[in-house]
C-alpha cells in the first residue's frame, strides 16, 4: 500500500473538491445520520485559506480530509468536515486528520474554544481522546452562520424546531482553559 501522508491541505488539492463532498454525502447516506452537505466551492475557500487537513497517498490518491472555521469573533472554532475514502477506513488515518487537524486549530486559535458536533460514535471517541467533553448546544457558538451550515443536514428541521439548542447531533467543546499545564517548582524527594 503507497504511504499515507496527512498535511495541510494546498493549492492543489483543490482538485479533491468534488470528491470530498461525493464522500461526505455518501457517508452520510449510509449512515442515515447527520451530516451536513458542503459544496466544492466551499471546500476549496477552506483549502485556500489555509484552514483543512488532506491525506493524500503517495501517488496522489484522496484518502481523507476535515477543516476549521472560527465563529463568534474567534473565540470558537469548530473542527468539521472530518472524513475518510471508504477503503482506508479502520486505518487510524481518521485520528492522524483529528491530530493534524485540532494542531491547526490551536496554532491559528490558540485561545479560541474548539467544538464538534456529530452523530459518529467514532470522531465522538476521537474527541474524548484529545480532550473534549460532550456539551448542551448552549455551550458552542451562538453564531448564526455556523447554524446556517447545518441546513444541509437532513436532520436540520429537529435543530430548527428546538431553536438550535438540540439535535441529534452531541456537541463536544475543548475549552483551552480547562487544560493547564502543572509546573512543580519545588521539585524535591520526598
Amino acid at each position: 500500500m503507497n504511504e499515507i501522508d496527512v498535511r495541510l491541505a494546498a493549492k492543489e488539492d483543490t482538485v479533491f473538491a468534488q470528491a470530498i463532498c461525493d464522500e461526505i454525502f455518501l457517508s452520510s447516506n449510509e449512515r442515515k445520520t447527520g451530516i451536513a452537505r458542503r459544496t466544492p466551492e466551499y471546500i476549496c475557500e477552506k483549502i485556500l485559506a489555509g484552514k483543512a487537513v488532506i491525506a493524500l497517498t503517495s501517488n496522489r490518491e484522496f484518502v481523507g480530509f476535515s477543516y476549521i472555521e472560527s465563529w463568534g469573533g474567534k473565540s470558537f472554532v469548530a473542527n468539521s468536515g472530518l472524513i475518510v475514502a471508504h477503503k482506508y477506513r479502520g486505518k487510524g488515518i481518521a485520528r492522524r486528520i483529528k491530530e493534524q487537524t485540532f494542531i491547526l486549530s490551536r496554532k491559528l486559535y490558540p485561545d479560541a474554544k474548539i467544538f464538534s458536533i456529530t452523530t459518529g460514535a467514532a470522531v465522538m471517541k476521537l474527541n474524548y481522546e484529545f480532550g473534549f467533553r460532550p456539551v448542551p448546544f448552549v455551550e458552542l457558538t451562538d453564531d448564526p452562520e455556523f447554524w446556517k451550515g447545518c441546513e444541509g443536514c437532513r436532520h436540520f428541521e429537529i435543530l430548527k424546531e428546538h431553536d438550535y439548542k438540540m439535535c441529534i447531533c452531541t456537541g463536544l467543546l475543548f475549552d483551552p482553559k480547562e487544560h493547564l499545564e502543572i509546573h512543580n517548582p519545588c521539585e524535591q524527594e520526598i
